[in-house]
């Protein structure tokens, strides 16, 4: 008697996106900033990403398109609803830079307990409603995962490019990839790869050890032909930074983790000029 074979569940495979992305008005470009998995500070990337955008002169936007957890006002340092005039919201403004977040409406400690088309739906809202003024990047925090919103996105938005955020643990390269892998699929180019926490430097004597593993990010981009765009270290102040609303490229401007911050933004413009066709102008940013 012949032994029965174990049940194999099929997953489907991911449908075809057909790209029919609107125009933003007050919008250049769209970046998307994503990991695939969360805890590896793509939230404080964003923020510094965009803050440094702002120090090379280009005028910027966030959109914290993480509906489920929010950071970007504890980040900004920014409280209250937003205005409404001639029925568009205003943006709030944290150190120059234009920001909405689905946190500016509801309580810190109120949870969204939205199905797939109420979240997509307040995404589209919160990025078509706002009243962005002449912004020349858009940077998108998007939620962990390959869900509803990556999709949304994807299909509705004029996404310029995405920037993907890992640490040099395999656990989280596993999910950066499919984060990557997604962006191709839906061709949406990858500009490059951020290796967040690339290093431990101990605050009290600078012993610098990579604590997460070495170069995982590295050898992802030369997997999937990108760019490494740099490395950040796991350093307290960067912690310190989000947690008080004052993020290290506004606490430290001129110091050592701002200058990295600033270099990859202006790889990020380099490599957006070269593989986006457009009609606008990318702001120039000086490579030094």
């Amino acid at each position: 008697m012949s032994q029965a074979q174990p049940a194999i569940a099929t997953i489907p495979s991911s449908p075809a996106v057909e790209r029919v992305p609107q125009s933003i008005p007050g919008v250049k470009h769209l970046i998307a900033v994503a990991s695939g998995k969360g805890g590896v500070g793509k939230s404080t990337t964003t923020t510094n990403l965009a803050l440094a955008f702002a120090a090379e002169g280009a005028r910027v936007g966030i959109l914290d398109a993480d509906l489920y957890g929010p950071s970007q006002p504890r980040m900004l340092g920014l409280t209250g609803l937003p205005q409404v005039v001639e029925g568009r919201m205003q943006p709030l403004v944290g150190y120059g830079i234009q920001t909405m977040s689905i946190g500016f409406l509801i309580d810190d400690e109120s949870p969204v307990i939205w199905r797939g088309p109420m979240i997509t739906q307040a995404l589209a809202r919160l990025l078509n409603e706002t009243d962005w003024q002449q912004l020349d990047y858009l940077i998108i925090d998007m939620p962990p995962g390959t869900g509803d919103i990556h999709l949304t996105m994807a299909q509705r938005m004029p996404v310029s490019g995405a920037v993907i955020v890992t640490t040099p643990q395999d656990i989280a390269l596993l999910d950066a990839r499919k984060g990557l892998k997604m962006f191709q699929k839906v061709n949406i180019p990858v500009l490059g790869i951020i290796e967040n926490m690339s290093t431990h430097l101990c605050s009290q004597c600078g012993h610098e050890e990579h604590i997460f593993g070495a170069g995982g990010a590295l050898r992802m981009a030369e997997q999937y032909g990108s760019e490494m765009l740099g490395e950040l270290p796991l350093d307290i102040r960067i912690r310190i930074g989000a947690d008080d609303g004052r993020p290290i490229l506004v606490a430290d401007p001129q110091g050592a983790l701002a200058q990295t911050y600033r270099d990859i933004a202006r790889k990020i413009a380099a490599r957006l000029s070269t593989t986006v066709q457009t009609t606008q102008p990318i702001p120039t940013i000086t490579i030094a």
